[in-house]
Protein backbone atom coordinates (compact mmCIF):
# COMPACT_ATOMS: atom_id res chain seq x y z
CA UNK A 1 0.00 0.00 0.00
CA UNK A 2 1.35 3.99 -1.02
CA UNK A 3 2.35 5.62 1.55
CA UNK A 4 0.88 9.01 1.12
CA UNK A 5 0.52 12.05 2.36
CA UNK A 6 -3.07 14.28 1.82
CA UNK A 7 -3.71 17.81 2.01
CA UNK A 8 -6.16 19.61 0.72
CA UNK A 9 -7.04 16.51 -1.42
CA UNK A 10 -3.85 16.53 -2.48
CA UNK A 11 -1.88 13.06 -2.16
CA UNK A 12 1.53 13.40 -2.01
CA UNK A 13 4.25 10.56 -2.09
CA UNK A 14 7.25 12.56 -1.82
CA UNK A 15 7.49 14.22 1.79
CA UNK A 16 10.33 16.17 0.66
CA UNK A 17 9.70 19.91 0.01
CA UNK A 18 11.95 22.12 -1.45
CA UNK A 19 12.40 25.68 -0.97
CA UNK A 20 13.62 28.14 -4.90
CA UNK A 21 16.09 30.16 -2.81
CA UNK A 22 19.82 30.82 -2.94
CA UNK A 23 20.53 28.17 -5.86
CA UNK A 24 22.94 29.47 -8.53
CA UNK A 25 20.41 29.52 -11.34
CA UNK A 26 17.37 28.78 -12.04
CA UNK A 27 18.24 25.94 -14.36
CA UNK A 28 20.48 24.17 -11.42
CA UNK A 29 17.30 25.01 -9.32
CA UNK A 30 15.16 22.97 -11.95
CA UNK A 31 17.58 20.10 -11.64
CA UNK A 32 17.28 19.29 -8.26
CA UNK A 33 13.89 19.58 -8.14
CA UNK A 34 13.78 16.83 -11.13
CA UNK A 35 16.30 14.77 -9.07
CA UNK A 36 14.60 14.87 -6.28
CA UNK A 37 11.37 14.32 -7.58
CA UNK A 38 9.66 16.98 -5.87
CA UNK A 39 6.12 17.27 -5.44
CA UNK A 40 6.06 20.76 -3.02
CA UNK A 41 8.07 23.78 -3.68
CA UNK A 42 7.80 27.11 -1.97
CA UNK A 43 8.34 30.26 -4.05
CA UNK A 44 9.10 33.82 -2.13
CA UNK A 45 6.71 35.71 -3.97
CA UNK A 46 8.92 38.45 -5.00
CA UNK A 47 10.52 36.21 -7.36
CA UNK A 48 7.39 35.15 -9.47
CA UNK A 49 7.18 37.66 -12.50
CA UNK A 50 4.35 36.57 -14.91
CA UNK A 51 5.30 39.85 -17.06
CA UNK A 52 9.33 39.29 -17.36
CA UNK A 53 10.87 39.46 -20.30
CA UNK A 54 13.57 37.43 -19.14
CA UNK A 55 13.43 34.62 -16.67
CA UNK A 56 10.41 33.66 -14.26
CA UNK A 57 11.16 31.01 -11.66
CA UNK A 58 7.66 29.79 -12.02
CA UNK A 59 8.56 28.35 -15.88
CA UNK A 60 11.52 26.16 -14.08
CA UNK A 61 9.49 24.40 -11.99
CA UNK A 62 7.96 21.11 -12.68
CA UNK A 63 4.65 20.97 -13.90
CA UNK A 64 3.89 17.97 -11.63
CA UNK A 65 4.91 20.29 -8.46
CA UNK A 66 2.41 22.32 -6.34
CA UNK A 67 3.79 25.98 -5.53
CA UNK A 68 3.49 26.75 -2.17
CA UNK A 69 3.84 30.79 -2.02
CA UNK A 70 6.27 31.58 0.79
CA UNK A 71 5.16 35.20 2.77
CA UNK A 72 9.11 35.91 2.78
CA UNK A 73 9.98 39.80 3.62
CA UNK A 74 6.48 40.11 5.94
CA UNK A 75 7.29 41.49 9.30
CA UNK A 76 3.39 41.38 10.80
CA UNK A 77 0.39 39.70 9.81
CA UNK A 78 -1.11 42.51 7.61
CA UNK A 79 1.92 42.27 5.36
CA UNK A 80 1.51 38.30 5.07
CA UNK A 81 -1.81 38.66 4.01
CA UNK A 82 -1.93 40.89 1.44
CA UNK A 83 1.51 39.20 -0.11
CA UNK A 84 -1.18 35.82 -0.20
CA UNK A 85 -3.73 37.67 -1.71
CA UNK A 86 -1.71 39.20 -4.06
CA UNK A 87 -0.21 35.19 -5.23
CA UNK A 88 -3.87 34.31 -5.54
CA UNK A 89 -4.42 37.34 -7.77
CA UNK A 90 -0.93 37.08 -10.00
CA UNK A 91 -1.79 33.00 -10.54
CA UNK A 92 0.48 31.14 -8.05
CA UNK A 93 -2.47 29.25 -6.37
CA UNK A 94 -3.46 29.24 -3.25
CA UNK A 95 -1.06 27.15 -0.83
CA UNK A 96 0.42 29.42 1.46
CA UNK A 97 3.30 29.24 3.67
CA UNK A 98 3.41 32.51 6.30
CA UNK A 99 6.43 33.59 7.09
CA UNK A 100 6.09 36.69 9.59
CA UNK A 101 9.71 37.89 10.65
CA UNK A 102 10.89 41.27 12.24
CA UNK A 103 13.62 39.83 13.88
CA UNK A 104 16.56 40.23 11.39
CA UNK A 105 19.36 38.50 13.66
CA UNK A 106 18.11 35.29 14.07
CA UNK A 107 15.22 35.55 11.28
CA UNK A 108 13.10 34.07 13.82
CA UNK A 109 8.79 33.70 13.11
CA UNK A 110 6.81 35.81 15.01
CA UNK A 111 4.43 33.18 16.26
CA UNK A 112 1.58 35.83 17.25
CA UNK A 113 1.66 37.71 14.13
CA UNK A 114 1.73 34.51 12.23
CA UNK A 115 -1.61 33.24 14.30
CA UNK A 116 -3.64 36.09 13.22
CA UNK A 117 -1.99 35.92 9.74
CA UNK A 118 -3.54 32.02 9.98
CA UNK A 119 -7.05 32.60 10.62
CA UNK A 120 -7.51 35.52 7.79
CA UNK A 121 -6.21 33.72 5.34
CA UNK A 122 -7.98 30.60 6.66
CA UNK A 123 -10.89 32.21 5.92
CA UNK A 124 -10.17 33.27 2.51
CA UNK A 125 -10.15 30.00 1.32
CA UNK A 126 -6.20 29.67 1.56
CA UNK A 127 -4.14 26.18 2.48
CA UNK A 128 -2.43 27.83 4.80
CA UNK A 129 0.99 26.56 6.39
CA UNK A 130 2.29 28.57 8.91
CA UNK A 131 6.22 28.56 9.90
CA UNK A 132 6.80 28.73 13.52
CA UNK A 133 8.98 28.60 16.99
CA UNK A 134 8.29 25.55 18.42
CA UNK A 135 5.39 25.74 20.70
CA UNK A 136 2.43 23.33 21.40
CA UNK A 137 -0.34 25.98 22.87
CA UNK A 138 0.58 28.23 19.83
CA UNK A 139 0.26 24.96 17.69
CA UNK A 140 -3.12 24.44 18.98
CA UNK A 141 -4.47 27.51 18.24
CA UNK A 142 -3.49 27.25 14.89
CA UNK A 143 -4.95 24.17 14.23
CA UNK A 144 -7.84 25.31 15.85
CA UNK A 145 -7.98 28.05 13.74
CA UNK A 146 -7.89 25.73 10.28
CA UNK A 147 -4.01 25.75 9.42
CA UNK A 148 -3.30 22.75 7.01
CA UNK A 149 -0.05 21.68 8.64
CA UNK A 150 2.51 23.39 11.09
CA UNK A 151 5.68 24.20 9.91
CA UNK A 152 8.40 24.16 13.35
CA UNK A 153 11.89 25.23 12.72
CA UNK A 154 14.62 23.00 13.22
CA UNK A 155 17.18 25.69 13.79
CA UNK A 156 16.77 29.43 12.40
CA UNK A 157 16.62 29.41 8.72
CA UNK A 158 19.83 28.64 6.82
CA UNK A 159 22.17 27.85 9.82
CA UNK A 160 22.62 24.10 8.82
CA UNK A 161 22.74 23.28 12.56
CA UNK A 162 19.98 20.57 12.83
CA UNK A 163 17.44 19.67 14.86
CA UNK A 164 18.23 21.63 17.72
CA UNK A 165 14.57 22.27 18.87
CA UNK A 166 14.09 18.07 18.62
CA UNK A 167 12.22 17.65 22.16
CA UNK A 168 9.77 20.53 21.44
CA UNK A 169 8.72 19.25 18.01
CA UNK A 170 8.23 15.32 19.60
CA UNK A 171 5.92 17.02 21.68
CA UNK A 172 3.96 18.63 18.86
CA UNK A 173 4.22 15.48 16.85
CA UNK A 174 2.49 13.57 19.59
CA UNK A 175 -0.30 16.35 20.64
CA UNK A 176 -1.10 17.92 17.41
CA UNK A 177 -3.66 16.11 14.94
CA UNK A 178 -2.12 17.64 11.96
CA UNK A 179 1.11 16.93 9.77
CA UNK A 180 4.24 18.26 11.47
CA UNK A 181 6.61 19.13 8.43
CA UNK A 182 9.87 20.38 10.33
CA UNK A 183 11.39 23.54 8.02
CA UNK A 184 14.24 25.43 8.48
CA UNK A 185 17.92 25.10 9.46
CA UNK A 186 18.80 21.08 8.43
CA UNK A 187 21.73 21.36 7.18
CA UNK A 188 22.04 17.39 6.38
CA UNK A 189 20.21 14.22 4.86
CA UNK A 190 20.73 12.53 8.38
CA UNK A 191 19.10 15.60 10.01
CA UNK A 192 16.02 15.37 7.59
CA UNK A 193 16.08 11.60 8.02
CA UNK A 194 16.06 11.97 11.74
CA UNK A 195 12.90 14.58 11.39
CA UNK A 196 10.94 11.69 9.89
CA UNK A 197 11.97 8.87 12.17
CA UNK A 198 10.46 11.28 14.87
CA UNK A 199 7.28 10.44 13.10
CA UNK A 200 7.67 13.99 11.11
CA UNK A 201 4.86 13.78 8.07
CA UNK A 202 7.16 15.75 5.78
CA UNK A 203 10.31 18.38 5.77
CA UNK A 204 11.34 21.05 3.86
CA UNK A 205 14.81 21.61 3.11
CA UNK A 206 16.57 24.89 0.75
CA UNK A 207 19.72 25.95 1.74
CA UNK A 208 21.60 22.57 2.40
CA UNK A 209 20.63 21.63 -0.90
CA UNK A 210 20.75 25.21 -2.69
CA UNK A 211 24.53 25.81 -1.51
CA UNK A 212 26.05 22.24 -1.93
CA UNK A 213 28.76 21.89 -3.80
CA UNK A 214 26.82 19.65 -5.96
CA UNK A 215 22.99 20.55 -5.14
CA UNK A 216 21.76 17.75 -7.67
CA UNK A 217 23.05 15.26 -6.24
CA UNK A 218 22.76 16.61 -2.77
CA UNK A 219 18.72 16.97 -3.25
CA UNK A 220 18.86 12.85 -4.41
CA UNK A 221 20.45 11.87 -1.27
CA UNK A 222 17.62 14.17 1.23
CA UNK A 223 15.41 12.47 -1.05
CA UNK A 224 16.47 8.69 -0.23
CA UNK A 225 17.08 10.18 3.57
CA UNK A 226 13.44 11.55 3.81
CA UNK A 227 12.15 8.09 2.91
CA UNK A 228 14.59 5.92 4.73
CA UNK A 229 13.44 7.86 7.72
CA UNK A 230 9.72 7.53 6.97
CA UNK A 231 10.52 3.90 6.47
CA UNK A 232 11.70 3.55 9.48
CA UNK A 233 9.13 5.06 11.70
CA UNK A 234 6.73 2.99 10.45
CA UNK A 235 8.79 0.14 10.56
CA UNK A 236 8.31 0.73 14.25
CA UNK A 237 11.83 1.99 15.77
CA UNK A 238 12.78 -0.56 18.90
CA UNK A 239 13.22 1.77 22.14
CA UNK A 240 16.72 2.40 23.64
CA UNK A 241 18.22 0.29 26.62
CA UNK A 242 20.49 1.58 29.39
CA UNK A 243 22.35 -1.70 29.54
CA UNK A 244 23.47 -4.06 26.85
CA UNK A 245 21.32 -7.16 25.10
CA UNK A 246 23.17 -9.47 23.25
CA UNK A 247 21.64 -10.66 19.76
CA UNK A 248 22.72 -14.16 19.83
CA UNK A 249 22.39 -16.39 23.14
CA UNK A 250 25.39 -16.11 25.43
CA UNK A 251 24.75 -19.29 26.97
CA UNK A 252 24.49 -22.99 26.07
CA UNK A 253 26.02 -23.88 23.19
CA UNK A 254 29.90 -22.51 24.08
CA UNK A 255 29.40 -24.58 27.29
CA UNK A 256 28.18 -27.74 25.95
CA UNK A 257 31.68 -28.40 24.11
CA UNK A 258 33.76 -27.17 26.91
Amino acid sequence: MEDLLEIAGKKISNRLFIGTGKFASNAMMKKALEMAQAQVVTVALRRVDADSKTENIMDYIPKSCQVMINTSGARNADEAVRIGRLAVAAGAGNWIKIEVICDNKYLLPDNLETLKAVKILVKDGFVVFPYMSPDLSIARRMAEAGAAAVMPLGSPIGSNRGVKTRELIEIMIKEINLPIIVDAGLGKPSEACECMELGSAAVLVNTAIAVAEDPVKMAEAFSRAVYAGRLANLSGIPATKKIASASSPLTGFLKDKI
